[in-house]
């Protein structure tokens, strides 16, 4: 199997102002190798110190947990009450990551084995690890969490006994135990004393103060700021819910990445965990592993929204039973400046089994098309809706399901297809990854009523596609900010665009919110949606438009070396088809192949329709109408 490397994560500076998530926190998913190997996933560990968790997701190994204060060779497991042991196969902490070495029990490097890891760097208002000495007389720990902890995990390191967890929606007189399915307990663990933005209380009870061990305890934030631009953003959130036996949307204000879900009060059930790599779905049940188990990985009726998550009628939301949870934002926080961090536009030679596509960084959507096949649709693959999941921009069919060899999204190294089936077929393949104010996708359910939905993009949404998921015969929907919120076009079709205040609502997106209508292609009750957002971000992306001339024509997009990618569309007359081009297949001076997004057509090779330009792309005087007619009025996407 080939590895599956993923990380959400890019080395950062401590929380407070300028600190991002991509900067605390990592997923990264990864197969063993039963010898040395480094797992890069851009946090500091070395120089900020933190804790790394572990799960092999398709065995009953243990979750092993590794953390900068006890050392790299120290290992504990959440799902044991075992003191620490001492092993080699976990051999450092780095600046960018940590290393592995060969793993014979198999917990985090064993041959062959897949596994997730999740990387928590110490930072104010996000995360702490400390270790103290136990007195056997209540007393308080210093911590330098910055805040009030929202969660604290205790466990005797130098002893067996259980997990000891202290969950802000439960107060001070209660306790959960990591390693156990058990509802919480009245406890004086914490000495009935709630934390503070500097100490915790620990009473005389020997599993969290024995005199003479050593404890380490884990503490999450809650809520605290720190985080974004301006130091104000909250990446973590520590929270609960009552069950209501149907339908519960838990609002957190922002989309999640990574959630620990428990039965706290009238339920004993597992420590639930789930992050967006391995598949925190939209509308399919969603993949976890168990905290306290050994299980492998299942999935149960947790869904992602775009403010936070779904619940279902049973598993986490049983009728009166009360629930807590941990939840940390998903990155990027930070607005890309270089177009190749967010987006990679590739040409490859199926070689008639899985093919990697190297990107460099994680992708949220892909769209392919074999270029010299007249019979080939474009498929489109993204992470929301799930990696067996794609749509054709060239049809109206439903959604589909692959029967075999989906694509898996990737993220060191892009993507791993194994659609490239034939070993003489080339593709062009079109990578994006979500980032403010460049790109967001966004799933979500109609209702046949006119409403909002919300987005993460940051910034007010410029261009929109969205696609009906469910039923046969719908369009793809387009909204451009030149054609105004009156009007639409259609991905699927060559017809002008058109009015209709039933698409959009004849209301503007704003920077958190899009508007759609009653009609079926946007809104129709109890259907489901995927809308793709675009947006300008200098010298990355832009959304735009022209007036055709008829001879050659200069489209300045800001840009300092040229666009990768450009998509074109005549709006105000019918008969002209959607034409990609891109820096891959070639954007010359001379001849450049070209695409059209809503056709099987193969690509054409015998034209010069655009040309080099620094600061965009250029028309050349041979352009069709279709591109550059006198008068017309033209859209466009274009990709630095």
């Amino acid at each position: 199997m080939l590895g599956k490397q993923l990380q959400t994560a890019a080395a950062g500076n401590a929380g407070g102002a300028g600190a991002y998530i991509e900067d605390v926190f990592s997923t990264y998913l990864y197969t063993g190798t039963g010898s040395t190997q480094t797992i890069t996933n851009g946090i500091d560990l070395a120089g900020k110190g933190g804790l790394v968790w572990v799960k092999h997701r398709d065995g009953a190994a243990s979750h092993a947990l590794h953390d900068t204060e006890r050392g790299a060779s120290k290992r504990l497991f959440s799902n044991l009450t075992n003191a620490e042991s001492t092993v080699t196969s976990f051999t450092s902490f780095n600046s960018d990551g940590f290393t592995l070495a060969s793993d014979s029990a198999g917990n985090v490097n064993y041959s062959g084995f897949t596994y997730a890891s999740w990387t928590f760097r110490k930072a104010p208002k996000f995360f702490d690890v400390v270790t103290y000495t136990g007195t056997g007389s209540t007393q308080n720990i210093s911590h330098n969490l910055g805040s009030v902890p929202g969660v604290i995990i205790i466990k005797p390191a130098t002893f067996s006994d259980n997990w000891i967890v202290y969950h802000r929606s439960l107060g001070n007189n209660y306790n959960l135990k990591l390693n156990s399915t058990d509802s919480a307990g009245g406890s004086s663990e914490f000495a009935y004393t709630s934390p503070t933005s500097s100490v915790f209380t620990v009473s005389s009870d020997s599993g969290v103060n024995a005199s003479g061990q050593t404890f380490v305890a884990y503490l999450f934030a809650h809520d605290a700021g720190g985080f974004g631009d301006d130091g104000t953003e909250s990446v973590i959130k520590c929270g609960g819910w009552t069950g209501t036996g149907s339908q519960l949307d838990v609002n957190l204000g922002w989309e999640p990445q990574f959630l620990i879900v428990k039965s706290a009060v009238g339920d004993a059930d597992h420590w639930y965990m789930y992050d967006n790599m391995r598949g925190f779905l939209t509308s399919s049940d969603s993949t976890h592993l168990r905290a306290n188990a050994n299980y492998v990985e299942s999935t149960n009726n947790v869904k992602l929204t775009s403010t936070g998550f779904r619940l279902g009628s049973t598993d986490t939301n049983k009728y009166g039973k009360t629930y807590i949870y941990i939840a940390i934002r998903r990155g990027p926080m930070k607005t890309p400046t270089d177009a190749t961090e967010v987006f990679s536009v590739q040409e490859l030679t199926g070689n008639g089994s899985a093919t990697t596509i190297t990107t460099g960084f994680p992708v949220d959507l892909t769209f392919a098309k074999a270029v010299s096949d007249s019979s080939a649709s474009w498929w489109w693959v993204d992470r929301l809706r799930g990696e067996t999941k794609y749509l054709s921009s060239n049809s109206t069919n439903a959604e589909a399901t692959y029967s075999s060899n989906p694509t898996e999204l990737d993220n060191n190294t892009g993507v791993v297809d194994k659609n490239y089936g034939s070993t003489t077929s080339v593709f062009a393949d079109y990578l994006f990854r979500r980032a403010p104010g460049f790109f967001d996708v966004v799933a979500y359910q109609g209702t046949g009523v006119a409403h909002t939905e919300n987005h993460n993009l940051g910034v007010v949404p410029e261009m929109m596609i969205i696609r009906h998921r469910n039923r046969a015969g719908q369009h793809w929907c387009v909204y451009h900010k030149d054609l105004g919120n009156f009007y639409r076009d259609r991905l699927n079709l060559d017809i002008a665009a058109s009015g209709g205040n039933n698409f959009f609502n004849s209301t503007d997106p704003t920077s958190s919110v899009f508007t759609v209508g009653t009609d079926s292609e946007v809104n129709n009750s109890a259907s489901g949606y995927i809308a793709y957002l675009f947006a300008t971000v200098s010298n990355v992306s832009k959304v735009g438009s022209y007036t055709g001339t008829g001879t050659t024509n200069d489209i300045d997009c800001g840009f300092a070396s040229g666009a990768r990618f450009v998509l074109i569309k005549r709006t105000d007359d019918s008969g002209y088809s959607w034409y990609v081009w891109d820096t891959a297949r070639g954007i010359v001076s001379g001849n450049d192949p070209y695409l059209l997004i809503n056709s099987t057509a193969a690509e054409v090779t015998s034209t010069d329709y655009i040309d080099p330009l620094s600061s965009g792309f250029q028309i050349s005087s041979s352009a069709p109408a279709a591109i550059n007619a006198s008068g017309g009025s033209y859209i466009f996407l274009a990709i630095a």
